[in-house]
């Protein structure tokens, strides 16, 4: 039974209901039996008729059951907020395991004034979870007929529900694994609550600035005073110290002096004073924090703890948090600029989030340049709450926002970040910088595929898979995003080119090849229409030329030949000024075009003026990168969601022990030959056959499984050829004998097999993205190519496909210099096998299959090295 790991990780759970609140559950103790005993007595009639089947008497006996859970046979979760009053309990759901110990009995109590707004749908989420750590696969509830608000819950929770009726009583059962409906619903269920949750930060019709001095130069009445110029459409307040006005405006002291309750409260007082304004605030029924002040977990465990607290005094009144440690928020709808930056964010349809306030400055400066505006900038700060994944599901829905850019220096929910942008993305680009490339941490002995392995191959897989552009630098950024707001998807990767200067069409079409855009030469008959406009010394061919003689008219006669090209599936002008071309000209040229059916982008050298819905770039090299990147997007768009597979012939209950007996009085281990073994065939991985013997039992072993046959040294997570610890091709006897003499120890043998391809196929847990499966040329040279491809886990089929079907791998997959080609179905499945491995067992730390053979039919692995490490088992705070 997995029942220590549950109970460490329960002691907090937020969640976030339908009308954008948020609530904090965590698990009752001995201490909270007078809160629990008020909490029943304060439950309408009605409510404890429902609950109990009749009228309990409410005593401490009644509530004793759910003191202390064990989180084996039973377990039980409450909720609490702060009211008028004080703290109180409104919410107690728990589960209770029957006779039939794979079942468990589940259920709730929710106040009255707290019912209707799914917090028994969200209890019964984590009360699943938590049952399920401990093994148990069903639950089952008994409840009256006409409570039909309960029995909504289990309807809408998306589990596949059983009834059955008798008397006045239905009894309901349902599988807790989670089915693709329940995710499915789950997630509908987060986006409209966190939707509903930020609206007060992105549509305020009420602000107040606490720390707003009326002192000039101080963050607070800087901020202030930007809210003010920016001509915000709704109600402003100062707060201070003194109540000294601000920039005219009357302040006051306290959030209860305030004229009415506001919908978004910037907090930028001293680090010190935080948790009393936002105390302040947060009794006022605000429900929106924007918390500016640094000195919080950046800076140490003090601050920290700090942190921690601020979030559980939003999460007790139901409220959301930016920050701390950020530069605030602007929204155009509103026009709003709570932010301390020099200068308005210019409106426009960019959606931003930056974890670094600084670089939000920075980004400010290039876009004003380059043209660009925003619908919101979000200075997301420390993200002890909204994160880019919150922000992503806002900007999913909001119309002002046709492209979502993201800078990010980690992830604190990777997963929930693929699966969130990966369905953005299907509706607006999402386009990211990311920084802070770490370690995965040390590797006792690390396997191949940990070595080839790490935190940006990790971040590389997840922005593939979810579809999101990664730009390298804030100036590509900035670049793609000009392309991806003002031009049309390209339909390939043809590009035209069309300059006044030949070196200048080299440059850019030599960055086209970089970029993985292809420069053909043009079709005849466009070659011809160019001809009859340009000069007769012009070069035709691609890059075109028409000479430092051209002038805008020039351009316009060339121009559109190329578009109308069926070949060319976007175009890039170049320009340099000359004593018969002005750079202005070109600029007005260009700003005068109307929109065009392919990607149209220019270099105009000699002026940073803008080209209207032209992007332009000072360098031939930065049009190509930028358009590389929008294939990239079209590429993603045009290719098929993929699914996830339906894996048979898995048997977890047989695997689930082979870890838990190498972790008995363990941190970590490498599994011996045959714990390795067990583990792949408990998961349907094809595996060559062996014997593990001592070194006299070597021959008897390689004539029961046939010649010629190889030996290898049978110790935990040895790198076998490196060490000497392997004979190939033994061709009898004698040669076995020999070999086993010479490697020693426990042995390994096995027949010798030959496939078409040698491939490495592994396993690795990263610290923050979780399970990662690679793929790769295998045998002796796979970390010395490090060609492997990897794919974050679940791999969906297309994962798989293009994970096996890819890089140097694929070309060994497709029969390499006259070879076969391998079974390719047989190695998705094997990469398949892998994904659901390591996504149940994260004990398993890393797992090497290296060589593999690629046979015509099927696939084998031939070597296994598995290394497994206790895992924390910590669950995030945050639910959503």
């Amino acid at each position: 039974m997995k029942t220590c790991g549950v109970k460490a990780t329960l002691l907090t759970r937020d969640v976030i209901l339908r009308d954008g609140t948020t609530l904090r559950l965590r698990e009752p103790t001995a201490a909270d039996e007078p809160a629990l005993l008020a909490f029943l007595e304060g439950l309408s009639d009605r409510s404890l008729y429902l609950r109990f089947h009749g009228a309990p008497r409410i005593d401490p006996s009644l509530v004793t059951a759910f003191l202390d859970a064990d989180w084996h046979d039973r377990g039980a979760l409450v909720a609490g907020v702060d009211g008028d009053a004080g703290p109180r309990l409104v919410a107690l759901a728990s589960w209770s395991r029957l006779r039939d110990p794979a079942r468990a009995e589940v259920a709730f109590a929710v106040a009255d004034d707290m019912q209707g707004r799914g917090v028994g749908t969200r209890m019964l989420e984590q009360l699943a979870e938590t049952a399920a750590g401990a093994e148990v696969e069903a639950f089952v509830a008994e409840v009256l007929a006409e409570n039909s608000a309960m029995l909504s819950v289990f309807r809408d929770a998306g589990f596949d529900v059983a009834r059955t009726t008798e008397g006045g009583t239905v009894e309901i059962r349902f599988d807790i694994a989670p089915t693709e409906r329940s995710v499915a619903t789950r997630e509908e269920r987060d986006h409209e609550a966190v939707v509903a949750s930020l609206r007060p930060f992105f549509t305020p019709a009420s602000i107040a600035v606490a720390g707003a001095s009326s002192r000039r130069g101080s963050i607070g009445g800087e901020l202030f005073r930007n809210v003010l110029t920016g001509d915000f459409a709704g109600a402003a307040y100062p707060l201070n110290r003194r109540a000294k006005p601000v920039a005219g405006v009357r302040a006051y002291e306290r959030f209860e002096d305030l004229p009415e309750p506001v919908d978004l409260a910037v907090l930028c007082v001293p680090a010190a004073a935080v948790l009393e304004a936002a105390g302040d605030a947060l009794a006022h029924e605000t429900r929106a924090l924007c918390v500016v002040t640094a000195g919080f977990a950046e800076t140490g465990m003090e601050g920290a703890r700090r942190e921690s607290e601020l979030v559980a005094l939003a999460r007790a009144h139901g409220a959301r948090l930016v920050g701390p440690n950020c530069l605030g928020i602007a929204s155009a709808p509103p026009r709003l600029n709570a932010t301390f930056a020099p200068r308005a964010f210019p409106a426009g349809s960019i959606g931003f989030s930056s974890q670094s306030g600084a670089l939000g400055l920075a980004l400010l400066e290039q876009a004003e340049s380059a043209g660009l505006g925003f619908s919101a900038f979000v200075s997301i700060g420390n993200k002890a709450d909204v994160s880019s994944n919150d922000l992503l599901e806002w900007w999913e829905d909001d119309d002002d926002t046709a492209l979502v850019c993201l800078y990010l220096e980690s992830f604190g929910n990777p997963r929930k970040f693929s699966r969130v942008a990966r369905r953005v993305a299907r509706r607006k680009p999402v386009l990211a910088v990311k920084s802070g490339a770490t370690s995965s941490g040390a590797r006792a002995a690390g396997s191949h595929t940990a070595a080839l392995a790490g935190s940006e191959t990790a971040a590389e897989a997840l922005f593939r898979q979810a579809g999101v552009l990664r730009a390298a630098t804030l100036e590509e950024l900035v670049d793609v995003a000009s392309v991806l707001t003002r031009q049309p998807l390209p339909a390939g990767r043809r590009v035209a080119i069309l300059t006044n200067a030949g070196g200048l069409g080299i440059l850019c079409a030599d960055a086209c090849d970089g970029a993985g855009l292809v420069v053909e030469e043009l079709a005849a008959e466009t070659q011809e229409r160019i001809a009859a406009a340009a000069a007769a010394e012009a070069s035709l061919t691609n890059p075109v030329d028409i000479l430092g003689s051209a002038t805008v008219d020039s351009y316009a006669a060339a121009l559109p030949p190329l578009l109308d090209d069926p070949a060319v599936d976007a175009v890039v002008v170049l320009s340099v000024p000359t004593v018969v071309l002005e750079a202005g000209a070109v600029v007005r040229w260009l700003a005068s075009l109307g929109d065009t059916q392919k990607p149209l982008l220019a270099v105009v050298m000699g002026t940073d003026e803008p080209g209207g819905r032209i992007p332009t770039f000072r360098y031939p090299e930065a049009p190509a990168r930028a358009l590389g990147r929008v294939v990239e997007r079209a590429e993603w768009l045009r290719r098929p969601v993929g699914s996830l597979p339906e894996l048979g012939g898995i048997d977890r209950d047989r695997a689930r022990p082979v870890v838990d007996e190498a972790l008995a009085g363990a941190e970590e281990a490498w599994l011996p030959a045959a714990s390795a073994r067990e583990l792949l065939v408990a998961y349907g991985i094809p595996v060559v056959p062996e014997r593990v013997v001592s070194s006299p039992e070597a021959v008897a072993a390689a004539t029961e499984l046939g010649f010629p046959a190889v030996v290898k040294s049978a110790a935990p997570g040895a790198h076998k050829t490196e060490t000497g610890g392997v004979a190939l091709d033994l061709a009898d006897e004698a040669e076995v004998r020999a070999a086993a003499e010479r490697i020693g120890g426990v042995l390994l043998v096995q027949p010798m097999l030959r496939g078409e391809a040698e491939l490495l196929a592994g396993l690795v847990q990263d610290p923050v993205f979780g399970p990662l499966v690679a793929f790769g040329p295998g045998g002796v040279f796979a970390e010395l190519i490090g060609r492997a491809e990897f794919r974050i886990a679940p791999l969906t089929d297309l994962d798989a496909a293009e994970l096996v079907g890819g890089g140097a791998a694929g070309r060994l997959v497709v029969g390499y210099r006259g070879r076969a080609p391998s079974d390719a179905s047989a190695l998705r499945d094997l990469v398949h096998r892998l994904s659901a491995l390591g996504t149940d067992l994260p004990e398993v730390a890393e797992l090497d299959l290296n060589p593999v053979l690629g046979l015509t039919d099927g696939c084998v692995a031939l070597d296994a090295r598995v290394r497994v490490r206790r895992s924390d088992g910590a669950v995030p705070t945050k639910t959503w």
